[in-house]
């Protein structure tokens, strides 16, 4: 087994986990499982094609830090400034929302040994304590997110066996909203909920030595370790709660207090747990702005650390308790930078390519050709569409 490419894919598979782990079960479960699941099928095919195309598009690219280096190699300045502008907004959203989860989760964990501390205090903790592993680099966060991850995933099935005798079939079946509309307006939250896409062109250029087949499969395991423990995560609360208790919690504070009432062990594991899956998120998506801005910005540590760092920790202050919305606009804006960027870059990589780049045992091409990037651009078109 090549470990550095497992866990790369545990890299992948650790950024999408996170906001998804506290965000799904609020969004969906008052449409019922079949429906929820369904569409989590749909959207995690797409993110992960999609995610295949920025893969080719970085491995096409020769000396390819970051995905500024890529979009000026690929689609010119124009889509440079682009491509910068959208992926820092992403960036900024996503780090904010995980400083905000992450601040309430402490502030639980620290008031349930009965210390008390602002939410303020704990978002500067947090971001302090997390970016002090990212400037170390990426094999420093490789080896500490698989640490991380085993130990999330053991969290998980702690709370599956907690879980699993308390759900019920009436639960499991239950629908309260039969709005396929609103079901619809979904899209992006969940599409935000599968993006890993930040962390791929430090992860192509980090294995430059694998083979296509090592990077296409890469990705599609660190797509579908997320997909399954999102789907079994969402069957164990549903079966447990009913749909009006789940969409009527404003944070995952909420969610575990709830919980807590029926084991009083879940309380410490749901919060390790949620902990564990914000952890890795911020490390990957803070890993990927922190190379975006050496590769942009400055090859200086502390204008990087600025950069990546304090901006984001200063908008999540003035973003408090607005954890689905931040993912909600990071879900749009990931639509573009997702799906139309790669789109346009592998486009015009494939226009330009000669017969000796399909023979090169680590250049990368996504299957399924021109009816394929007509689909992924379909995919992207409706969630546009959801949000309008």
């Amino acid at each position: 087994m090549n470990f550095k490419l497992f866990g790369s894919a545990l890299i992948l598979s650790g950024t999408a986990l996170g906001a998804g782990m506290l965000a799904i079960p609020m969004v969906l479960a008052q449409f019922g499982l079949f429906y929820s699941t369904l569409l989590m099928l749909v959207i995690c095919a797409g993110t992960t094609y999609a995610a295949l195309l920025l893969t080719e598009a970085c491995s096409k690219t020769e000396l390819a830090f970051g995905i500024n280096t890529v979009a000026n190699k690929t689609i010119g300045k124009g889509g440079q400034l682009v491509t910068n502008a959208l992926f820092y907004l992403l960036l900024f959203c996503m780090l904010i929302a995980y400083i905000l989860g992450a601040a309430d989760l402490i502030k639980r964990i620290f008031s349930m040994m009965n210390v008390e501390m602002s939410i303020e205090f704990a978002q500067v903790a947090f971001t302090l304590f997390a970016s002090a592993f990212v400037v170390c680099g990426t094999q420093i966060i490789d080896k500490l997110n698989r640490l991380l991850f085993f130990f999330m995933i053991s969290m998980l099935v702690l709370t599956l066996i907690i879980l699993i005798p308390g759900m019920t079939a009436e639960n499991l079946s239950q629908v309260t909203n039969h709005d396929k509309g609103m079901l619809f307006d979904t899209s992006t939250i969940l599409f935000t909920s599968f993006a890993s896409m930040p962390v791929i062109p430090s992860l192509v250029a980090y294995n430059k030595e694998a083979t296509k087949q090592q990077l296409r499969n890469m990705v599609i395991l660190g797509s579908i370790i997320p997909l399954i423990c999102y789907l079994v995560w969402l069957y164990a609360v549903v079966g447990n709660l009913t749909a009006n208790e789940i969409t009527h919690f404003s944070n995952i504070s909420d969610l575990i207090q709830t919980f807590s009432a029926k084991n009083e062990y879940i309380e410490i594991i749901l919060s390790i747990f949620t902990s564990l899956a914000l952890l890795t998120s911020f490390l990957g998506v803070a890993m990927a702005l922190y190379n975006q801005n050496k590769d942009m910005i400055s090859h200086n540590k502390i204008v990087t650390y600025v950069c990546t760092f304090i901006l984001p920790l200063l908008g999540a202050g003035l973003a408090a308790d607005q954890f689905l919305s931040v993912l909600g606009y990071a879900g749009v804006i990931l639509v573009f930078l997702a799906i139309f960027i790669p789109l346009a870059m592998v486009v015009t990589l494939r226009k330009k390519e000669t017969e000796e780049v399909h023979q090169n045992l680590h250049i990368y091409t996504a299957e399924g050709d021109k009816f394929a990037l007509g689909l992924t651009l379909l995919f992207g078109l409706l969630l546009l569409i959801s949000q309008i």
